[in-house]
């Protein structure tokens, strides 16, 4: 008796600090897809994928600035010192005034004409990173989301464990009173209330434990999706009367081959590599373009005596180059972006084949959550006659104590496991969202 007095003192102290915590809370009923809303703008997990695709966007203009004319301008002032002549064997060393101030002014412009497909090639190499950063967002968004809703769907259950528990505890004391009751009567052992008086202490140690449970899983999600700290989420309660679609496995199939990030992030890669193989196959090509500059130069020292004057001349015309170790160094650069090519292939078929597993996986227990959900419909309706009749029973001297609890704990462990086939009929169509990209 002692030790139940203490587990209840310490149960109302659990519950009542709970309590005074709460006053600083902020209660919000708020459906999954209201998670995913505040999730887009509010989790610190995403931010850094929309980074990364802003940073792929700007690399795709930097690529595009390929095409544009390089503008060269060169200014120098310097300083010149005389010089001097001789013969060829170094004699007769005579002194030559040289002009000391020396200047030069050069403006050059070439404008890419051909280059071999390398500016081409590297825009769309850039504009090709810059889809699989969305796809990698995509991915990451996807991940987010399913990862909120085991959060959302736990937080239901273990609320509605929570009801059932309670009733349960609610329940067994009603009995309990009974049996004092009775006790006092003479009808009832002292015994048999130590024993129901251990099945209230269990039950309540459980409800604390629920408790926690429900402040870990609720700060998990308010911190992953980005709400206000103090925010307690409430599931929508209208989340198990939704109708929710059973479309054969095929149509499940064929929305994850079109959808599935992952699949589409695998594709992106295999796009990137052979594009990155054109890129360096271009480096074979000569690489062509229009040349125009401007020179100003003093004084002119070509001359002997020289000139102190300044010599300008413009040019224009076509400039051609080639790298000539491209025709020794390319075959193995391009045998290494082949390889890439054939590793991402690979990995695409790969990818196809786990999501194609995960799908049917997830398709054969959301059939199967049906099933169970039945069960235990049955279940508890047979747990709960049975609890009835065996408590019918006891009142009558017609049954013992063991069976109060064999039927008490059955009705109790029948309840939960239909809270659990409920819940898990929303989670594995929600699982088949997110494993075939439509979450």
């Amino acid at each position: 008796m002692n030790n139940h007095r203490l587990l209840t003192g310490l149960l109302v102290a659990t519950l009542w600090s709970g309590g005074v915590r709460a006053l600083g809370q902020t209660s919000r009923v708020m459906s999954i897809e209201d998670l995913f809303e505040i999730a887009e703008t509010n989790s610190v997990q995403l931010r850094p994928s929309f980074s990364a695709e802003e940073e792929a966007r700007r690399e795709v203009n930097v690529a595009r600035d390929g095409r544009l004319p390089d503008i060269n301008a060169t200014l120098s002032l310097s300083y010149i010192g005389d010089g001097f002549t001789t013969k060829r064997n170094f004699s007769d060393y005579q002194k030559a005034p040289i002009p000391h101030f020396g200047n030069g002014l050069a403006v050059n412009v070439t404008q890419p004409v051909y280059t071999g497909g390398a500016i081409t090639n590297s825009i769309e190499l850039a504009e090709l990173k810059s889809t699989a950063a969305r796809y990698a967002t995509e991915l990451q968004r996807d991940n987010i989301r399913f990862q909120l809703t085991g959060f959302y769907l736990d937080i239901y259950k273990y609320g509605n464990l929570r009801r059932v528990v309670e009733s349960n505890i609610a329940q067994a004391r009603k009995v309990l009173a009974e049996m004092k009751a009775r006790y006092e009567q003479g009808t009832a052992l002292q015994n048999d209330i130590t024993r129901y008086e251990l099945l209230v202490s269990n039950l309540e140690l459980q409800l604390v434990k629920i408790n926690n449970t429900l402040d870990i899983l609720n700060h998990n999600l308010t911190v992953t999706a980005g709400l206000p700290e103090g925010t307690t989420v409430i599931p929508d309660s209208t989340i198990l009367a939704r109708s929710l679609p059973t479309e054969g496995e095929g149509w499940w199939q064929q929305e994850a081959a079109a959808n599935a990030p992952a699949l589409k992030l695998a594709r992106s890669g295999v796009d990137i590599s052979r594009k990155a193989e054109s890129l360096v196959r271009s480096e074979q090509l000569p690489k062509i373009g229009l040349q125009a500059g401007w020179t100003i130069d003093g004084p002119i020292l070509v001359e002997v005596p020289p000139i102190n004057r300044n010599l300008s001349y413009w040019f224009v015309g076509v400039g051609v180059s080639y790298n000539l170790s491209s025709l020794y160094k390319t075959d193995r650069s391009l045998a290494k972006s082949r390889a890439a090519t054939r590793h991402a292939s690979e990995q695409l078929e790969a990818t196809g084949e786990n999501v194609s597993l995960g799908v049917r996986a997830d398709y054969v227990r959301y059939m199967e959550a049906y099933e169970e959900l039945k069960t235990q419909i049955k279940s508890v309706e047979l747990a709960e006659k049975n609890y009835k009749t065996t408590s019918t029973r006891y009142s009558s001297d017609m049954a013992l104590i063991t069976d109060m609890l064999d039927a008490a704990n059955s009705k109790l462990d029948a309840e939960q496991q239909l809270v659990n086939a409920r819940i898990n009929i929303i989670y594995y169509y929600y699982k088949l969202l997110f494993t075939s990209g439509k979450i």
